[in-house]
């Protein structure tokens, strides 16, 4: 590790300690260390799309909309790579929720999630990314807990 030193105005500290303080950091280096990672992976750049990485792609679509469930199929048989899981919740009549968890290459899971959430029909929305190391993004699948009492 290294250490830093950067100039930083009262307020924006200000900002910084209540935020470590809400979110139960021990000390500002480990907030500082994870402000970082999330600017820098919502900034994109060469560096994060060549990572491999586990993100949440998460949109609310109409059902109803012309073809819509049948071509998000197809997308997702089309990369069945990259798509580890799919929940599906029916919001209402006309509205589903969709949560998928995405492996792979960044900018391949980055692509794939835009095209979705692009989808006429495709209302809200949003993916999460974060890195994980080449040896971590191996194919296995491990088990479901089912954490239920037994009869």
């Amino acid at each position: 590790m290294q250490r830093l030193t950067i100039t930083i105005d009262d307020d924006l500290v200000a900002e910084v300690d209540n935020f470590i303080a809400k979110q139960g950091y021990a000390n500002r280096s480990e907030a500082f260390r994870d402000l970082l990672r999330s600017g820098l992976e919502h900034a994109g750049g060469d560096a994060a799309s060549n990572r491999h990485c586990i993100a949440t792609l998460s949109y609310v679509y109409d059902h109803a909309a012309r073809q819509l469930p049948k071509r998000l199929t197809k997308d997702f048989h089309d990369h069945h790579d990259l798509a580890q899981a799919t929940l599906h919740v029916h919001i209402d009549h006309d509205s589903c929720l969709e949560v998928t968890v995405l492996k792979g290459r960044g900018s391949e899971v980055k692509a794939f999630a835009d095209h979705v959430i692009a989808e006429r029909g495709v209302r809200h929305g949003h993916v999460v990314m974060m890195p994980i190391e080449a040896d971590h993004a191996h194919g296995h699948v491990h088990g479901i807990r089912d954490n239920r009492k037994k009869r």
